[in-house]
């Protein structure tokens, strides 16, 4: 009987998730699709690899495409523009980058760049963020938008940036910041551009619900607002009060929080207008989320809207709000990050190599061996469909038995490891006979319980932060050999020392899984992973666990006949670069083992002739990569 192989769609979900961005070759290797020459055949990603490893360049790495951040810069500035010229909207909309989202200088410099067309700006939180933003040369309409605590230093530059003609707007989060504005305007006798951020009341669900409601950290109260717009007008500055700040929240999953969350802003904007503040720009923060899973539901990891609904929902429901109070239409912001960028980067890394939780062969019970022994060897003499639940549970019970004998002395190593053989053989034959069974949700679940693991080249918490700490779910796929059956099914760790360094967590075509489909490993071949869209937050927000330092990083650009151009190449940090961002001085470090071999040498441990072979490899490991090298040395 011919077997069917079932698709990648059916098993990953690909085309659900996958944005027209990612597809598959029938050769089976997942592939890059263009979005500005649809009709370009995709480009493999294991070619590319293959491409980068003759140049140097070896995973793991975090590849980032230019071509998918210039196309949701796109999305975003021409959805924007189509509802606008829907709704008959009569101001324009002016985006803004928020730089915490991704910091790198490659993904930085190509937002400004490819953004200039639409007058696109960038949203600084800190200091060191304004920084960035003032080294750029943004069009004359572009905004910079200056969020977060700001102490004196950071309002000064902000001001003074107006002499260079820039537009910096200086978001007021307090009563007490307004005072350090006005002292820091009388002192240079300058006037700043302001804005005021409002602490909306309605609470939006999903995964950053805390980010927003009268709870959330930034934003001012009512009282907090009247006290603020008083004092400007006191100061002679009301007039420097343009923008109206309203954060809807983060990855809002449900369209309905986004219109009900913009009334609330409108009704804040309407009223300030009201005690006299000149608002000319609606900034109505982030929120525009990222469907993870493809699932297109209001969930943790999805969302139930698309780009185009979210700017016509945006739109139309300001338009209402201000035709209603006979108001002019003010300039639309938003802070979009994370649908800009997230769809950019992926993460590769390899299988190094796998612990499998089954067997494909069961040694027999020896003569003095416990009863159990054979108790357990004899499941298989019964293992039909139809006994297939009571065999999973005898074998279990039988194994359990034999460890806590094992643990009171009562069985030998010998003995325990003729058991697990068998039990992994058992469970290797329940797998086979579950998966041609048609009904097998139940049972199978249960055995994806005793999924494989997968020891992969990466550090989660250097690269993935946030499937760690805040269960983020990113697609994650094999990269290979998506024309022939998984026949395995695994968990991916990481290779820091941890036991909270692995992925249990996966997207497929079902759902959520605990485990993922994958292939069995092969000696001669690597096997590669890809974690899609990771380019929001995850290269920010990494650290050093067991002091695995920052990835290769690659930026390609894909081009029209099907190829592709390496636009930029940063290496991957070495140890002695990780060393030194723990206060350790590499220099000093090889002095004390020099020192330490020298002593060992007059001591008679080790022999002069030693001595090289022992330095040069210290030095080759201290200015080696922090990852696995596979060909080191």
């Amino acid at each position: 009987m011919t077997q069917i192989i079932p698709s990648p769609d059916e098993i990953y979900g690909i085309s659900r998730w996958g944005r027209e961005l990612i597809a598959v070759t029938d050769e089976g290797e997942v592939a890059l699709c263009d979005p500005a020459n649809p009709n370009t055949a995709p480009i493999s990603l294991p070619g590319i690899l293959r491409d980068l490893d003759q140049r140097g360049i070896a995973a793991p790495m975090v590849l980032r495409v230019r071509s998918f951040l210039e196309a949701e810069i796109a999305k975003i500035n021409d959805s924007f523009a189509q509802a606008i010229a829907r709704v008959n909207y009569r101001a324009p909309y002016r985006g803004v980058f928020p730089i915490k989202v991704n910091q790198q200088a490659q993904v930085v410099d190509r937002i400004v760049e490819f953004g200039r067309a639409y007058d696109y700006g960038l949203e600084a939180g800190s200091k060191p963020e304004l920084v960035i933003a003032m080294a750029h040369r943004l069009s004359k309409d572009a905004l910079i938008v200056c969020n977060g605590v700001k102490d004196a230093e950071f309002i000064r530059l902000a001001i003074l940036s107006r002499r260079l003609g820039a537009n910096t707007v200086i978001v007021l989060e307090s009563p007490r910041e307004a005072e350090t504005v006005i002292e820091v305007s009388r002192e240079l006798g300058l006037e700043p551009l302001l804005g005021v951020r409002v602490k909306l009341t309605h609470r939006i669900g999903g995964k950053w619900q805390e980010s927003s409601g009268d709870r959330s950290t930034f934003g001012m109260n009512s009282d907090q607002l009247l006290r603020v717009t008083d004092r400007l007008r006191e100061a002679g500055l009301l007039h420097c009060l343009k923008l109206q700040h309203s954060h809807l929240g983060s990855q809002v999953p449900d369209i309905q929080d986004v219109r009900r969350a913009v009334d609330e802003a409108c009704r804040y904007f309407t009223a300030l207008t009201d005690e006299g503040a000149p608002l000319t720009h609606l900034d109505l923060g982030g929120g525009l989320g990222v469907d993870y899973t493809g699932e297109k539901r209001a969930t943790e990891n999805s969302i139930n809207y698309t780009v185009n609904e979210y700017c016509h929902n945006v739109v139309e429901t300001v338009a209402y709000a201000m035709d209603e109070a006979e108001l002019d239409h003010p300039v639309l912001v938003t802070e979009s990050g994370r649908a800009v960028t997230a769809t950019s980067s992926m993460l590769i890394f390899e299988a190094l190599e796998s612990t499998l939780y089954d067997a494909p062969a069961a040694p027999p019970p020896e003569p003095d061996d416990h009863h159990h022994v054979a108790d357990l060897a004899a499941v298989a003499g019964y293992l039909v469909p139809e006994r297939v639940q009571e065999c999973w549970n005898d074998a279990r019970f039988y194994r359990d038995e034999l460890r806590a004998l094992f643990r009171r002395g009562a069985v030998d190593l010998r003995q325990m490891a003729r058991a697990e053989q068998i039990y992994l053989s058992l469970t290797a034959r329940i797998k086979a006979l579950v998966a041609q069974m048609d009904d097998r949700a139940e049972l199978e679940a249960e055995l994806q319980q005793v999924a494989d693991v997968y020891h992969c080249n990466f550090s989660l918490f250097q690269s993935l932060p946030d499937v760690w700490a805040i269960d983020q779910l990113h697609p994650i796929v094999p990269l290979q050999m998506l024309n022939q059956a998984p026949d395995r099914r695994a968990i991916l760790s990481d290779i820091t020392c941890d036991s909270d360094g692995k992925i249990d967590q996966f997207i497929v075509a079902e759902g959520i899984a605990p485990s993922l489909p994958v292939h069995s490993l092969s000696e001669d071949q690597p096997y590669y992973f890809g974690v899609f869209f990771v380019g929001a937050y995850q290269e920010t927000l990494g650290d050093l666990h067991n002091l695995f330092g920052d990835t290769n990083v690659v930026t390609i650009d894909l081009r029209a006949d099907g190829g592709f151009d390496l636009l930029h190449e940063q290496e991957g940090d070495t140890i002695s670069e990780v060393m030194s961002y723990v206060e350790y001085d590499p220099a000093d470090c090889v002095a004390a083992f020099r020192k330490m071999v020298d002593e060992a040498i007059s001591d008679g441990t080790v022999k002069a002739g030693e001595r090289r072979a022992l330095m040069n490899a210290y030095r080759d490991s201290i200015n080696g990569y922090t990852y696995y090298e596979r060909h080191a040395g």
